[in-house]
């Protein structure tokens, strides 16, 4: 091979990492399994192999009595706020199964975490009134913070275990809050084996897209910590509020998508793993 063959396949190689910058990577998604095709697509059209390990499971509550109840007092709030797909749709379900629609959430104000969760509601018809410029619940507040909120009522179907951080400031500036369960997340179970193979090579990254997704990885590998099973493994996160649970279990968060969408964290390892 002459100099110039050399020059020519370092230059298809180049052109060939930048087309596709995870060739060659295993990347680990921990999203439920339901919900992990948009990250699953964006990662394989990057070129990377991707692993699905979901650390996450939904689950309607254990009573849809609650929600159900509030569905039928609608007209006594002013706000709703959903703070995930999930939500959505387990709010927009339960609407028709108590013979409401979304027609019937007209003259309240919506607001929706992010624009996923926004595209869900418009996908059901719905029209959604604000989505914060940071998608995490300090976002949500921010939105709201040169409104009068005294006296307002404001509807939140989420998840049995979430952040109390937007409950608690509303309530704070004298708004009434009606926290409902809307659906709840729970670790799956795997053999050993099952997760050995998942696990075999060692991934070149892992993603974690919720507190849940980290919480839950950690209690599925048992006694064996985190960091110890990952080691140089390149953690990736989708915000703020995800890497500090990381970091809590002992994980040094190496990348964290800059906007908290799939489409972020995605750009994110492009990024990190783009050949300099």
């Amino acid at each position: 091979m002459t100099i110039g063959d050399d020059v020519v396949k370092g230059r298809d190689q180049l052109a060939s990492s930048e087309r596709s910058p995870l060739l060659g990577k295993r990347i680990v998604i921990t999203r439920a399994r339901e919900q992990a095709g948009a990250l699953r697509e964006a990662l394989a059209a990057l070129g990377a192999e991707v692993i699905e390990l979901p650390t996450i499971e939904i689950r309607d509550p254990a009573s849809w009595e609650p929600l159900d109840s509030a569905i039928h007092r609608l007209e006594q709030f002013q706000y709703v706020l959903v703070t995930s797909v999930n939500g959505v749709r387990s709010f927009v379900a339960r609407l028709k199964a108590c013979g409401r629609d979304v027609r019937d959430l007209k003259g309240l104000t919506i607001g929706a975490i992010g624009p996923a969760t926004a595209a869900a509601f418009a996908k059901a018809g719905a029209k959604v009134d604000f989505v914060p410029t940071e998608y995490r619940a300090e976002g949500l507040l921010e939105a709201l913070a040169g409104h009068d909120l005294r006296g307002k009522s404001f509807l939140i179907p989420r998840a049995k275990v979430a952040r109390d951080l937007v409950p608690r400031v509303l309530e704070d500036r004298g708004a009434r809050v009606e926290v409902v369960e809307a659906y709840e997340t729970v670790a799956p179970q795997y053999a050993a084996e099952e997760l050995e193979r998942l696990m075999t090579p060692p991934p070149d990254a892992i993603t974690f897209t919720s507190s849940s997704t980290a919480a839950n990885s950690a209690q599925l590998f048992g006694d064996r910590p985190l960091k110890e099973l990952l080691g140089t493994t390149v953690i990736a996160s989708i915000g703020p509020v995800t890497s500090e649970t990381l970091r809590k279990l002992g994980l040094e968060v190496t990348v964290e998508a800059k906007e908290s969408t799939i489409a972020g964290l995605a750009e994110a390892l492009r990024r990190y793993f783009q050949p300099r």
